[in-house]
């Protein structure tokens, strides 16, 4: 059966989806979930790909699925997504509680957030990375909820549209420091997943078939844990204070020394076992993370 994509472009494809009146601005809305029907919404069984920031707080029993995989919410949850990426409700699903805040990237246009939006890596995490809060941090999170609803609800003045982005980074600043405590509450889950990456990075590169497999990606690793990307990287970043790709170039640097100080190979020779296309690169990350080029570092020892 071939699958069905269903665009939702704009804040008014939104409120069409739910059947939920004519929006009061055309770049942002909050939804009341509790006023959504699963018969108001659209097609089963599509995929709905939104061209909008969204924020969920939920409540609700049911799955949602996200790509192809399925997400059993629990209680206190925020669910982020960035434009493009796809989500589809189930049948099965019944809504008790929540919001559903939206934004178009171009509300952010030519504002400070807008500069900094992709600083909040959480909005491409996974659905299963989900960020859990207490109710005072509710509360906090819905004084800027409200404060945004108040703004576009009433007549447009040259503010509304300052204050409306000002509570929304507020918000996720708020979110960022949330998420920093998931990160320490939930410290034993977390360390074991430094720990399988450390061992996977390890075997990764004592493997001796580097030249055909070719350099690592973030992506690789985070696939082996069942992790996004970007929360893979926050979450070393965090413990470690180095990223994936931070983590990846200092093995890969230890592995070239032990080379370069225990074989006649060439330079070229060893960036193409490593699994470099262009021995540049390779001499360029080398003199980055040792202050010294392959060359000059083996004549040094």
């Amino acid at each position: 059966m071939m699958e069905k994509f269903v665009n939702i472009d704009t804040i008014a494809d939104l409120h069409h989806y739910y059947n939920y009146g004519s929006p009061r601005h055309p770049l942002i809305t909050i939804i009341d979930l509790k006023a959504v029907k699963t018969r108001n919404r659209g097609v089963e069984d599509a995929f709905y790909r939104l061209g909008l920031y969204t924020v969920v707080f939920k409540k609700f029993k049911g799955e949602l699925r996200y790509g192809r995989s399925t997400y059993d919410f629990q209680d206190g949850s925020l669910m982020f997504a960035a434009p493009n990426q796809v989500l589809s409700p189930s049948e099965n699903t019944i809504i008790e509680e929540g919001w559903f805040l939206a934004f178009h990237p171009d509300l952010l246009y030519g504002s400070l957030l807008g500069k900094n939006i992709g600083s909040y890596s959480f909005f491409k995490y996974d659905v299963n990375e989900a960020l859990h809060i207490s109710d005072a941090e509710r509360k906090t999170l819905e004084e800027s909820i409200q404060k945004i609803k108040m703004e576009y609800s009433q007549n447009m003045d040259k503010h509304t549209q300052g204050l409306i982005v000002s509570n929304l980074e507020l918000m996720l600043q708020y979110c960022d420091r949330f998420y920093n405590r998931q990160f320490l509450t939930r410290s034993k889950v977390n360390n074991d997943f430094v720990q399988q990456f450390e061992d996977l990075l390890q075997n990764y590169f004592e493997a001796d078939d580097l030249a055909d497999k070719g350099l690592p990606e973030v992506k690789y690793f985070a696939e082996q844990l069942n992790l996004s990307a970007n929360y893979l990287s926050d979450l070393l970043n965090k413990y470690t204070g180095k990223t994936t790709i931070e983590h990846i170039h200092l093995q890969l640097v230890e592995k070239a020394k032990s080379i370069l100080w225990g074989s006649n190979k060439s330079v070229s020779e060893i960036a193409y076992s490593l699994g470099f296309d262009h021995p540049s690169h390779f001499s360029k990350i080398f003199k980055m993370k040792t202050g010294k080029s392959p060359k000059n570092f083996r004549l040094a020892q």
